[in-house]
């Protein structure tokens, strides 16, 4: 009971100063006649800090793209075999898996900040080790701590810039981070085909480098400080993010008062997030991060080569083509989500995956009839751009987008860590056991992941909910009020 009493009066208090606060700064200027600057205004503070946090993506997506390009000249230099460099390409995801399982409880320990240092630590240590490689086991060493730091990075940086962002430009400063993970990719792609692999990695240290600096000239997440209970270092950081002459009144009184809310509730263990109050947003969230990655995600992102030289189409040409429409349509997506809407986006993108699902299937299997050879190719390119750019669009980085906002603070890092281990595990299945069904039925493979694109469309219908323009302490009490 004392505790209680102890945060209610804190909370007051708070409020009370706050209040203070926006009557003051209502009347101060020209006898009350200006008011200060919205609190919803996009500063350039939360500019740099969004451009900081996703040098991290960009991190993640030279990670990605590194294997592709690197695969001839690692296994030439090294006398690798292609099973070894399978397990080099793959072993990303085992430690994306293993940073995933760790990371919400990473950022809630040492924050949002701290997270990414950690991250980006564990990520130059991993290309360190593939620079200076002279066998399999430092090779794998490396990519598996690259991979650990990725599997954080993920989390947080989704996460981050969803808790210092205004309602108005969430969606879009969030998008952000796909956007350069699609950088990342292609640049790294690029780069890889130009520069010997050791060259590459040693490159893949720079943004990095760059990402620990800027650490270093953005604030701490606000929420995160409140949680903890730093209110004096919330309030100051709150106002450097919303502006010198901004009026955080309000804001800042909402956040302190759903925190308080949130006291009462313990951090629950890991059942509870299937139980009651939390069992919808975990609903939503996991099954977003499944449909985007048993839909076929790495099968086209991993593949693309085998595929288009499979289909009797330049590699080179298509895989250029790919990073076009990538970059092109995640661009698009960040200038519409924030207009359109997150679920419109959603169904539109998974109806587009589904479709270059079905194109590409179709493709292989007139091949398999050995009808049309001449527009196979053409088919087969159509089909992967149609499904890269539609995933691109929405299914891309809109989950994590929802992740990063339907969660309750008390429990982020536990359901954050969930959520993102269940990405980076259906990661691992589908790049795994691509190649085994191709070998089976390569046109059905292709329709098996049409089929879960589409029921992926009647599950955003119908479970997932509308986020556009509502504070995250609203987004988050609509969902506790729908599972009570």
């Amino acid at each position: 009971m004392e505790e209680e009493e102890e945060a209610i009066t804190r909370s007051l208090l708070l409020k009370q100063k706050l209040d203070s606060n926006h009557q003051w700064s209502s009347t101060s200027d020209h006898g009350g006649m200006q008011l200060s600057e919205s609190s919803s205004t996009t500063t350039s503070i939360v500019v740099l800090s969004t451009l900081v946090a996703v040098c991290g993506s960009f991190t993640f997506g030279s990670a990605v793209g590194y294997s592709s390009p690197s695969e001839s000249g690692i296994e030439d230099e090294l006398g690798l075999t292609l099973a070894e460099y399978s397990i080099f390409g793959s072993i990303l995801t085992i430690g994306g898996m293993l940073g995933a399982i760790f990371s919400g409880k990473i950022a809630d320990f040492i924050g949002r900040k701290g997270a990414m240092g950690v991250s980006e630590i564990f990520c130059i240590l991993g290309w360190l080790a593939i620079v200076f490689s002279t066998d399999v086991w430092w090779l794998d060493l490396g990519r598996f701590l690259v991979g650990c730091g990725i599997g954080v990075l993920s989390y947080v940086v989704p996460v981050y810039i969803s808790e210092i962002t205004s309602k108005n430009v969430r969606g879009a400063f969030t998008s952000l981070s796909e956007l350069m993970i699609g950088c990342g990719k292609a640049l790294t792609f690029l780069i890889g085909s130009l520069v010997n692999w050791r060259t590459v990695a040693l490159i893949a240290i720079i943004p990095c480098l760059v990402h620990l600096l800027g650490l270093l000239f953005i604030p701490e997440s606000p929420r995160w400080l409140a949680k903890c209970g730093r209110l004096k270092e919330f309030e100051a950081m709150l106002q450097i993010l919303r502006g010198e002459n901004a009026d955080i009144s309000q804001e800042a009184a909402d956040i302190i008062e759903y925190i308080e809310n949130l006291r009462w509730i313990s951090e629950d263990g890991a059942l509870h997030l299937f139980q009651g109050k939390y069992a919808y947003s975990v609903m939503v969230a996991v099954g977003l991060m499944a449909f985007q990655e048993f839909g076929g995600l790495n099968g086209f992102s991993f593949y693309t080569s085998s595929i288009f030289e499979l289909a009797g189409f330049s590699s080179m040409i298509g895989i250029i083509a790919a990073a076009v429409v990538q970059i092109l349509m995640t661009t698009l997506g960040v200038l519409l989500i924030d207009k359109c809407g997150r679920r419109p986006l959603l169904m539109i993108s998974t109806a587009g995956t589904c479709f270059g699902c079905v194109l590409t299937g179709f493709s292989f299997f007139l091949q398999d009839l050995q009808i049309g050879k001449e527009v196979i190719p053409i088919l087969v390119l159509i089909g992967v751009l149609v499904y890269l750019g539609s995933f691109e669009l929405g299914m891309g980085g809109i989950p994590w987008i929802i992740m990063s906002e339907i969660f309750p603070i008390n429990i982020k890092g536990l359901a954050g860590s969930l959520v993102t281990l269940v990405s980076w595990t259906g990661s691992w299945v589908v790049s795994y056991t691509f190649n085994y069904l191709f070998e089976w039925s390569s046109a059905g493979t292709f329709f098996i992941f049409a089929v879960i694109c589409g029921v992926g469309i009647l599950f955003i219908g119908k479970i997932v909910p509308e986020t556009k323009g509502r504070t995250l302490e609203e987004i988050q009490a609509s969902f506790t009020h729908i599972q009570q």
